[in-house]
């Protein structure tokens, strides 16, 4: 899980909240918030994964955000939670790739008007990304050059 930060048209800041399956690159979860909180971070991990769907582990970084809660929460939700180390995104860069596909595709064209804006287009980037964007890639990686 990882965050990134937004600018709206208005120079609000906005903050994108995900959560990445590292095995696929399915976007699992995400909202956006103007203020993210430890509750309401809490509040997305029990959205993201309902009903005893949750992993063994999840990665995240160091950010302040995440406070003495956000941990709990993982210990609640049977988690293992694995952060990486202070100023080292390398570490989960299956999330920071997401990020710069996310920004390439999508953020530097369109500038994101408020938050409800924001998460209908990352609603629709999401489902580009996981739908027309990975058989490409997956037969690429395969080596089948048919469907390019």
């Amino acid at each position: 899980m990882d965050f990134f930060t937004v600018p709206t048209v208005t120079f609000n800041l906005l903050y994108c909240f995900f959560v990445i399956s590292h095995d696929r690159r399915q976007i699992v979860h995400f909202n956006v918030t103007q203020h993210p909180t430890t509750s309401w971070i809490v509040q997305q991990l029990r959205e993201a994964f309902p009903y005893e769907s949750a992993p063994k582990f999840l990665l995240f970084d160091h950010d302040q955000k995440y406070g003495l809660e956000v941990p709990a929460a993982l210990g609640s939700l049977q988690i293992t939670g694995v952060q990486t180390s202070i100023r080292s995104p390398w570490q989960n860069g299956v999330a920071e790739r997401w990020v710069g596909s996310c920004r390439r595709d999508l953020l530097d064209h369109i500038i994101a008007l408020n938050a409800r804006h924001l998460k209908r287009l990352l609603s629709t980037y999401a489902s580009y990304y996981h739908d027309d964007r990975t058989p490409a890639f997956e037969n690429e990686r395969r080596g089948c050059k048919e469907n390019l």
